[in-house]
């Protein structure tokens, strides 16, 4: 019997999740030949400063919530158990080495693909597993290297949501029951994260 799977993964602090988040997987695994989208729920980014980011099983949670009842689209806690910052890499070999049977590939937008040789053992991550990259606003796909594996993908949606944005606009009183799952939206309320 073949086990192989062929999986997309969609990293993230998810600090929410939003409809962006959940309208790309849905998008790539449409539009491509992925089995499943597992979003990787990172602790903590490397680049990024964790000063608001609330705890990861919160986060865990609401990205579960995010995608109930889409069967194709998973969580992921794989980085809960590596070193932090997260570095891509430990991850995919963690990966590789739990699951050898499945073929993984990375899904970014472009502000990430943008500075992808800043990332620790980038080349490796490069050599060895796709990367498919959505376009951001103002992060031209035309500053990202140029790689047999990276494949920009320049019919994607371009969705201008963010995180920062959405947390921003809950602390100032503001509704953003549109930007989220209503059951996300919900479990901020009723927990009064943020």
């Amino acid at each position: 019997m073949n086990n192989h799977k062929n999986i997309g993964l969609l990293f993230g602090t998810f600090n929410p999740p939003h409809i962006g988040h959940t309208l790309i997987a849905n998008y790539f695994y449409i539009t491509n030949n992925f089995d499943e989208i597992w979003f990787i729920v990172s602790p903590q980014n490397p680049f990024k400063k964790n000063i608001t980011l609330i705890d990861e099983k919160l986060r865990l949670e609401m990205v579960s919530l995010a995608i109930e009842n889409a069967n194709y689209l998973k969580t992921s806690e794989i980085e809960f158990t590596l070193p932090k910052p997260s570095y891509t890499i430990n991850t995919l070999e963690k990966l590789k080495n739990d699951y050898p049977k499945y073929t993984f590939s990375i899904i970014m937008g472009s502000d990430n693909a943008i500075s992808i040789e800043k990332w620790k053992d980038f080349q490796n991550i490069i050599d060895n597993y796709s990367i498919y990259v959505y376009p951001r606003t103002n992060y031209s796909t035309k500053n990202i290297l140029l790689n047999k594996n990276i494949k920009i993908d320049n019919s994607a949606p371009i969705i201008d949501i963010s995180s920062t944005w959405i947390r921003e606009q809950i602390k100032n009183g503001k509704d953003v029951q549109f930007f989220l799952r209503k059951s996300v939206y919900e479990f901020i309320i009723e927990n009064e994260i943020y």
